[in-house]
């Protein structure tokens, strides 16, 4: 009986190997395989793509380039790195490169003070 087993498992196993072969199965986790098209254009200019902040030393990749605070990047100097952003010195101008495009510092509005005596409700939050 125990032959019969280990015969049909490794008959099993061998028509798994096969069938995987033969056709791969996709993962249903996998994001989906977006490539740019070519109506979307990349961002000319410098690209920052990541920032390494330490006790010791700060660092950014600008378009694939390991750059340290104060070195040369091209034609400008690495002035200052934070976490989100890069600002590059030209001879003529200052350059703020951001870690996500479209995140820069922006004033903040704030409304009307509550009047006295009322209570404000977060939204979500009944009393």
């Amino acid at each position: 009986m125990s032959r019969f087993l280990a015969t049909a498992l490794m008959m099993s196993l061998a028509a798994a190997a096969h069938a995987q072969r033969a056709s791969a199965l996709a993962d249903p986790t996998r994001p989906p395989d977006i490539r740019p098209d070519a109506a979307v254009a990349e961002p000319e200019g410098p690209r920052l793509q990541s920032v390494l902040i330490s006790p010791t030393r700060r660092a950014a990749v600008i378009s694939g380039v390991n750059v340290a605070l104060g070195a040369r990047f091209g034609v400008s100097t690495v002035e200052s790195i934070n976490e989100g952003a890069v600002v590059l010195k030209y001879a003529d101008r200052r350059e703020t490169l951001y870690l996500i495009p479209g995140m820069g510092k922006r004033e903040r509005r704030v409304g009307a003070a509550a009047p006295p005596g009322s209570v404000a409700l977060e939204k979500g939050n009944p009393r």
